[in-house]
């Protein structure tokens, strides 16, 4: 399916670019979201003349998203979870948990898409996470999980 960009998307492209994505992902999740439109003459003409307006309501986001990254960058969230002897929890760290914490410990508002574990997280230790607010702004924050001492 060939669409239009209407916003920077990571690892796909730039407001007004053509792109080709699956039919699934195009039909589903950027045209749903408002994040691209179909590829057609008419529309191709539309974000020409929009491309302006597009790029200053992104400029206008990203630096929404610097402010939010600059809150949480290089934070730790602590997490108390019940685990076995040898440190490995019993469920995995998700990442709709953390962005619960994000809401609880910093009062920051996260979705948990935006967050990339690289991996699960099921063993107690410290993590690195990313989490991708925007296509140009990314944060770094720390995760410590903690086990629950059982009595």
């Amino acid at each position: 399916m060939q669409i239009i960009l209407l916003e920077n998307i990571m690892k796909l492209g730039k407001i007004g670019d053509q792109v080709e994505v699956k039919n699934g992902f195009g039909r589903n999740y950027l045209l749903r979201q408002g994040k691209a439109l179909r590829a057609s003459k008419e529309n191709i003409e539309f974000v020409s003349k929009k491309k302006t307006e597009l790029n200053k309501k992104n400029e206008e986001s990203k630096k929404q998203f610097e402010t939010t990254a600059s809150k949480i960058s290089n934070k730790t969230l602590k997490f108390n979870k019940e685990s076995k002897e040898n440190g490995e929890l019993y469920g995995s760290v998700k990442p709709k948990e953390v962005s619960n914490a994000f809401k609880d410990m910093l009062n920051v508002e996260v979705n948990a898409s935006q967050i990339d574990l690289k991996q699960e997280i099921t063993q107690v230790g410290k993590y690195i996470i990313n989490v991708n607010l925007h296509a140009e702004v990314t944060a770094k924050v720390n995760l410590q999980i903690d086990k629950i001492d059982s009595i």
